[in-house]
């Protein structure tokens, strides 16, 4: 029964560190590809309503996330570059919605 017990634990773990694995670098290429063209599309509908954010890709901007990923995609480090992505998009997706919420905004007199 103790050896029964050990080998069922011993593939639990075996099972374990398999699914631990760090992605391929392939996989992870495919990822920054969809996530850069949601990234883009989001910037693209902000930018349509006026409510794009300074750090997504303007020039005056220090961060500049849009631009700093694909800098970082082309260098090989994808997992930054998802990074950034996610970043430009919630601020795309944030100032779309501000920009829609605050559209009839002005001095009430």
């Amino acid at each position: 029964m103790k050896k029964l017990i050990t080998a069922f634990g011993l593939a639990l773990l075996i099972t374990g560190c398999n699914a631990t694995t760090p992605e391929k670098p392939a996989s992870m290429k495919a990822q920054y590809e969809v996530a850069l063209k949601n990234a883009q599309a989001a910037v693209e509908k902000a930018a349509a309503v006026d409510g794009e954010w300074r750090d997504i890709r303007w020039k005056k901007s220090k961060k500049r996330y849009l631009p700093s990923a694909i800098k970082a995609a082309e260098a090989g480090d994808y997992k930054k570059a998802l990074k950034l992505l996610e970043i430009a998009t919630f601020q795309a997706e944030a100032g779309y919605k501000q920009a829609m919420e605050q559209k009839n905004a002005g001095p009430r007199f």
